[in-house]
């Protein structure tokens, strides 16, 4: 199946909803307006259920096939924006300063939407087709919040799919693998007791700052020494404060920052070494280290049966050598994890083409894509549910 000639014609349409979204940004779990526009789309096109507020402020349609009873499927696409200022100077570009749809959620919701909207006037399939929208996938975990909130249970799905741009990547592709395809998030930070003082008498004092230095220093160790080169890891400090005078050595400092990891053996190990080496360096040095150690999203991990069913979906949409089964993991998060933690599935990348980066001031979701993604979402409805399922 080539692109579907209906959502060729539909990418006007579409791409103004999109338009709309973008302009109209809303981040984590205050995305009222973002819900409302989708479930008033969802009602327009015929949908069969509707219903709102799941994990707080999700929303679900449910399209029954025309040809009889079977299984649910569902398809997840996430709504909520980014805390940034936008500098791309589109005629859509934020109208609220300090939020902008900086990763392309307004361009997956448009193109969920775009495949309902054909869904439910062809019906044609087997079963029923779950159109997922999910609130606060930046840092909120909205994903678990509707599997907490019973989403699966509901709406009996049985098998869930994720989709989500990737710039760089040529319009018309697409890239999945089995297994870990995006990284689980830890988060840690680490107080560094010492003890405070005139800083022209630091002899007199343990200097908190010093210490972090060199832990900032040392916990890359943990990485470069205490890993095997082969197996993905990542550790960023990304915080440092301390002190608030020039001629005050301060009695504390904080740090914090992120692992990444791919292997549950492997997030197990940098935890334990991470807390050692905190500890370890504060106490050799005569201060104390007090580590708080954050899992956040788990690994994004696809299942076999389910990746080769999205990537054979993909390939008949845009051919066999549009889609690379073997693309290499990324070290970001996806809250979509928690999905493939309760039902099998698999995420799948499309391309932007070239664009600026995901969370980047400049970036902008290419409307080119949006054909390619809701073909992508119709054929794997379909395919998923055949008229004789």
């Amino acid at each position: 199946m080539p692109l579907l000639n209906r959502a060729i014609e539909m990418q006007d349409e579409v791409s103004a909803w999109r338009h709309h979204l973008h302009q109209n940004p809303e981040i984590m779990f205050d995305v009222h307006e973002t819900a409302r526009f989708v479930a008033e789309k969802l009602r327009e096109f015929g949908c069969d259920e509707v219903e709102t507020g799941i994990g707080r402020t999700g929303v679900v349609g449910i399209i029954r096939g025309r040809h009889g009873e079977g299984p649910t499927v569902g398809l997840r696409s996430d709504m909520d924006a980014l805390p940034l200022t936008e500098v791309t100077g589109k005629p859509w570009a934020s109208r609220t300063d300090g939020k902008m749809h900086a990763c392309g959620h307004d361009g997956h919701t448009a193109m969920l939407l775009g495949a309902a909207q054909y869904l439910a006037e062809t019906r044609n399939f087997g079963g029923s087709i779950a159109v997922i929208f999910q609130p606060a996938e930046e840092g909120g975990g909205g994903g678990r919040e509707m599997v907490k909130d019973g989403l699966m249970e509901r709406f009996s799905v049985s098998e869930v799919y994720g989709m989500h741009n990737i710039p760089g990547l040529p319009i018309g592709q697409f890239a999945i693998r089995k297994g870990p395809i995006m990284a689980a998030t830890d988060e840690f930070t680490i107080i560094v007791e010492g003890r405070g003082g005139h800083a022209a008498q630091p002899h007199r004092t343990i200097d908190p700052v010093v210490i972090g230095a060199q832990l900032v220093n040392a916990l890359q160790t943990i990485v470069s020494r205490g890993t095997d080169p082969l197996d993905s890891v990542v550790l960023s400090v990304t915080k440092f404060h301390a002190g608030d005078a020039h001629n005050i050595i301060p009695q504390r400092a904080e740090l914090a920052g992120t692992v990444r990891t791919l292997r549950p053996e492997m997030r197990d190990f940098a935890e334990k070494r991470l807390m050692e080496v905190a500890e370890g360096v504060a106490g050799a040095l005569g201060a104390s280290a007090t580590v708080n150690y954050a899992r956040n999203y788990p690994v994004t991990f696809n299942h076999a049966r389910e990746t080769d069913f999205a990537a054979k979906t993909a390939r008949k949409v845009a051919g066999n050598d549009a889609v690379n089964e073997e693309v290499a993991p990324m070290m970001a998060g996806e809250d979509f994890s928690y999905m493939l933690e309760a039902r099998p599935g698999a995420f799948i990348f499309i391309g932007n083409g070239e664009s600026a980066s995901l969370h980047n001031p400049s970036y902008d979701f290419n409307d080119d894509a949006i054909p390619h993604g809701i073909s992508y979402w119709v054929q794997l409805a379909e395919s998923a549910l055949p008229p004789s399922s």
